[in-house]
């Protein structure tokens, strides 16, 4: 930066100050994390409500094969931090279990970084997503309590290595879960509605009563409707989804059959420090203490009309077998609104650039303050990345500018979903899709029907705090740095004909120092509290698949000798070790220190090197 940028920078925190400087962004401890009305009718306790929520979240039994998480997919600041077995490519072929290197990023390479016209060096359709499940059949609920029983499927020829499945990978890059409470609609393409009705993430789109109600011992079906729960919506989809968490063709209430019974995280370390779990949390060995059940937290969490019958019910009118309890059916609206609830307290409101918005002038170097400069100017950041939040999508802007704006070209969209030229539209329709009962996911396209929409290819403004670490970035996992990124917007986009680019994406013609400036920037909206997984960022064990075993390169070793599992490869596992609430010594790896191995000498905390001890 140059002695005239210096200056400039000095006078004009000298005229309005660092609060004034930072203009419509500001702290984020000025934003009241959105509530739910109503929610009293089905919470009697809302500590019970978290606890519930942070060991759901964290427990590997959920998952159909008793090994994958919530959190196996937001373990690393909120989102994921593998590397092996995280490819898909829905358009065409890809290599399954691969692991990425640095050369492998930008996705999209450019001879020239600054000339979006220039010699293309390399392309691909292909996603950096996250590892779920195996591609199985759901069979009924497993003998040993913790897993699902079912079979391997042989129809997921994507995902297979020489006959041998591997587990199937999201088609998007894992967003982060902190700070997701702010965002008026979830997920990348906002299916998960701002409604959430007990069941599905589709909001009003679900018109059923999804929950059984007991009054005067008689049980009458119920529907939801709670506002501001969007969180909720977006929590009953992973563990339904035959990618993600479940085999194929498992239900609700049989998932709530199993897990009530349970004791919470029992193959799982706890921290007797954890600033949530503490308190229940066994003193020696795994798991939370025997005498903690889902069922006993459901019942200290929720409203007894919801889970106090006796009587057994049908998991659907038409089955007519009735097989599950009051609380088994009602499990998918317990889980929801608890993990809403645990995913509440992920705050990320004390980074350095929080604490510059309140007037600390020391808080941020003048490297940083000229890149907040370039952020806010010439970098044209804020068309997208707005408010304390640093989303458009935020429940701020939706509340101050309405659910659907202009978009370009006379066209109109959704408030905080852009179209940014990361890939050609007809390669992900994004926010132009329709949900399971056939509806629209973009209020655009619901308000103003027969409008010109720019929804196509259009998805949701993520936050940046915290994003030093939680890379690769873009819906497509396509950049592993930041430097990519700043350089992606610099050259206005990679894939700019057929109206893929919204408002305030052009080409900027930032200098260097303006774009080491606009990086700098962005790493001071780190909480150090997620840099070091400090409260309320602490979390129990975890165990996550990090790819697969190899006997001879693209030959997979078999699972086991398991004749429902012939099919599938033997995973690798690394640990993600258990931390109370006064955090890790060490800081969390970035992406490209992953990429490139550093850290894996203790400096930095997951690293994915570390042996994992879960049974």
């Amino acid at each position: 930066m140059d002695a005239r940028g210096r200056t400039l920078v000095v006078l004009m925190i000298a005229i309005g100050g660092p609060a004034a400087w930072c203009q419509n962004l500001g702290s984020l401890k000025n934003v009241s994390v959105p509530k739910a009305p109503n929610l009293e009718r089905y919470v009697r306790d809302q500590d019970a409500l978290i606890a519930l929520g942070k060991a759901l979240f964290w427990d590997m039994q959920v998952g159909s094969d008793g090994r994958v998480a919530c959190a196996t997919c937001h373990f690393h600041a909120g989102a994921d931090h593998r590397v092996q077995n995280q490819l898909f490519n829905p358009l065409d072929s890809f290599r399954p279990n691969y692991t990425l290197t640095p050369k492998d990023f930008p996705f999209h390479m450019l001879s020239n970084v600054e000339d979006n016209r220039s010699t293309l060096l390399r392309d691909t359709v292909q996603a950096a997503g996250s590892a779920g499940v195996f591609r199985r059949m759901f069979s009924d609920l497993g003998a040993d309590g913790i897993s699902d029983d079912g079979f391997d499927a042989g129809d997921a020829p994507a995902f297979s290595v020489g006959g041998i499945n591997v587990r199937q990978v999201t088609g998007r890059n894992t967003p982060t879960a902190i700070n997701a409470v702010f965002y008026f609609r979830n997920f990348w393409d906002g299916r998960a509605s701002n409604i959430f009705t007990g069941l599905t993430p589709f909001g009003d789109s679900d018109p059923r009563p999804n929950v059984l109600a007991e009054s005067n011992g008689q049980l009458t079906a119920e529907r939801v409707r709670l506002e501001n729960s969007s969180l909720a919506s977006q929590a009953v989809g992973p563990p339904m989804s035959s990618v993600e968490m479940s085999y194929d063709g498992r239900t609700w209430p049989k998932l709530g059959k199993r897990i009530l019974a349970l004791r919470p995280l029992a193959l799982q370390k706890v921290a007797p420090d954890d600033s949530v779990l503490g308190p229940f949390a066994g003193r020696e060995g795994r798991g939370l203490l025997p005498e903690h059940t889902y069922l006993g937290f459901v019942q200290a969490a929720f409203q007894p009309q919801y889970w106090r019958s006796s009587e057994l019910v049908a998991a659907a009118p038409a089955s007519g077998s009735r097989d599950f309890t009051q609380a088994e059916f009602n499990f998918a609206l317990f889980f929801g609104l608890a993990i809403q609830a645990y995913e509440a307290t992920l705050v990320s409101d004390d980074s350095r650039f929080d604490r510059f918005s309140e007037g600390d002038g020391g808080a941020l170097t003048v490297l940083e303050q000229a890149g907040l400069r370039v952020f806010q100017g010439s970098g044209r950041c804020t068309f997208c990345h707005v408010g304390p939040e640093f989303s458009g999508a935020s429940f701020t802007s939706v509340l101050q500018r309405g659910a659907v704006q202009p978009a370009r070209n006379g066209t109109v969209a959704d408030t905080g979903f852009f179209r940014t030229g990361v890939r050609p539209i007809a390669a992900d329709s994004g926010l132009d899709a329709r949900d399971d009962f056939g509806k629209p996911f973009s209020v655009a396209a619901v308000q103003n029907a027969g409008a010109s929409l720019g929804i196509r290819g259009a998805f949701k403004t993520p936050t940046l705090r915290n994003v030093e670490f939680t890379g690769p970035f873009f819906h497509n996992g396509g950049q592993a740095t930041l430097e990519q990124v700043v350089e992606f917007y610099n050259r206005g986009g990679d894939y700019i004909d057929d109206g893929n680019l919204g408002r305030g994406i052009r080409r900027l013609n930032l200098s260097s120092g303006d774009r080491a400036a606009l990086v700098a920037f962005m790493k001071s909206l780190s909480d150090d509290r997620v840099r070091f997984e400090r409260a309320p960022f602490d979390h129990p064990e975890l165990c996550v698949p990090a790819g697969h075993m190899e006997i001879l390169p693209n030959v997979l070793q078999p699972q086991s000798a398991d004749p429902r599992f012939r099919l599938s490869a033997a995973d690798k596992w690394a640990a993600v070790p258990v931390v109370g609430r006064r955090g890790n010594a060490a800081p969390l790896q970035t992406f490209d220190e992953l990429l490139i191995g550093a850290g894996a000498d203790g400096s930095r905390a997951h690293t994915m090197t570390e042996a994992c001890t879960v049974p």
